[in-house]
């Protein structure tokens, strides 16, 4: 502090004395002179936050402490939330809290200490790849809903690995988890990290991966605004959830995975929805395969019970044509019978008749009617043999007119898909399925016709 600066350009004299709130206004306005706007890094403690809004707290080193205070309309525009033991470098005005005569700074920006740089490159970095489409919301993957298997890269000595294992056992315990283990922090840290994504894709034994850590400094998790992991997660063939630190901090890693979360505990209940949801879900599937299933069988019985009905109908049918025809072969066969019964009727009478008229001719006319007889005998067996030859033709007539005696004799029927018989070729075109009728059943065929 320059002591050559008056405290006020009007200086009352020195036997004059002045208020505490002159006093006050002049060491403010001589301080905020000498001191202007500037960066002082320090730790935070006691850091509080009033209703309204405002930020109070400490900034202290191992020899001095000063009280801070970052106004709403500053600290609303931060990314990140400070907690006490955080090293920052704060942008502040010195200034004196004239209401109590304190030392104090009024903080307009604040940054984890050494971000400066950092945070330059983070924002280049992200400007970069954005650029590029790297993190276009068309190229992220969809999460899967049932996982088969979970992939979780981060350190094995990591606490959030088992935050996501405790996350994982609760919400899914038949899911099985594959660790893909890799350090988190320091100068191998991107590289192992880039090698443990490369693997998981190239062994494809999960369906989606977990990329996480705790949470720490802007230089704890540098290791997660690689560039060669960005476009790896922005590459990768198994979509990727970062759950990177906790929810105030931000990545390139967070940015290129499909999805961000803001704890490794969220990216756990991300990739695992509830056991209990997806057995309601399955639940929900089997009943509805057991309705299709049940549709689908009684659409199947009712075909068949009418398929069985037209079958019925055609035996009955030609049943009946059967017995119709041999009702008419047999009267038929009758009728001659009844004729020659007639005949031999009047025969008898005439030969009566003649009996009483001519006594003197009883031997002669009984001869004759013998021998009459014997011709009629004959004739009875002709006609008998002939109707039994006519009966035997129109048997076999009957035979041949059977559908299924032509069919066995290496005949068949054609049908079209529709029902309707082929009696030409150019009812049928390339392609068409046909149904062959054989004498002992039926076979399906595709046509080809060769014909004109």
């Amino acid at each position: 502090m320059t002591s050559a600066l008056p405290l006020d350009p009007a200086t009352p004299p020195a036997n004059r004395a002045i208020s505490v709130s002159e006093l006050a206004r002049q060491v403010r306005r001589s301080i905020e002179q000498a001191h202007p706007l500037q960066w002082v890094a320090g730790e935070i403690s006691g850091f509080t936050r009033a209703t309204s809004g405002h930020w109070y707290f400490s900034l202290k080193d191992s020899s001095a402490q000063v009280r801070c205070a970052m106004f709403r309309g500053r600290n609303q525009w931060l990314d990140w939330q400070p907690r006490n033991g955080d090293a920052v470098e704060a942008r502040a005005l010195p200034t004196l809290y004239e209401a109590r005569g304190e030392f104090q700074l009024v903080v307009e920006n604040l940054r984890p200490a050494g971000q400066g740089a950092l945070y330059e490159a983070f924002a280049r970095l992200r400007q970069q790849l954005e650029l590029e489409g790297l993190f276009d919301p068309a190229r992220k993957r969809p999460l899967p809903s049932a996982p088969r298997a979970i992939g979780v890269i981060t350190s094995p000595a990591a606490a959030a690995l088992r935050d996501v294992l405790s996350t994982l056992r609760r919400r899914a315990p038949q899911i099985p988890v594959i660790l893909y283990p890799s350090p988190v922090q320091g100068s191998e840290a991107p590289a192992a990290l880039l090698a443990a994504l490369r693997a998981a894709n190239r062994r494809d034994e999960v369906d989606v991966l977990i990329l996480c850590r705790g949470g720490g400094s802007i230089e704890d998790l540098w290791a997660f605004n690689d560039e060669a992991l960005a476009r790896a997660l922005a590459s990768s063939a198994l979509p990727v959830v970062s759950g990177v630190g906790h929810e105030t901090d931000f990545t390139i890693a967070d940015f290129a995975a499909d999805m961000r979360a803001p704890t490794p505990t969220a990216a756990a209940e991300l990739c695992a929805p509830p056991r209990q949801d997806q057995l309601q879900a399955l639940q929900g599937l089997q009943r509805r395969l057991w309705q299709t299933a049940d549709t689908r069988l009684e659409r199947l019985h009712l075909q068949l019970q009418q398929r069985r009905q037209r079958l019925r109908s055609a035996a009955r049918r030609q049943q009946d044509t059967r017995s119709w025809a041999l009702d008419r072969l047999g009267a038929r066969l009758v009728h001659p019978g009844q004729a020659l019964h007639l005949r031999r009727t009047a025969l008898e009478a005439q030969g009566l008749r003649l009996h009483k008229a001519v006594q003197t001719h009883v031997r002669e006319a009984g001869q004759q009617v013998a021998q009459q007889q014997q011709r009629l005998q004959r004739a009875w067996q002709q006609v008998v043999r002939a109707q039994q030859v006519a009966l035997a033709g129109h048997a076999q007539a009957l035979k041949l007119l059977d559908p299924g005696e032509v069919l066995a004799r290496g005949y068949s029927l054609t049908y079209l898909a529709d029902g309707r018989l082929v009696r030409s070729v150019r009812q049928v075109v390339t392609g068409d399925a046909l149904t062959v009728v054989l004498g002992d059943g039926r076979v399906h065929v595709q046509a080809s016709p060769t014909g004109d």
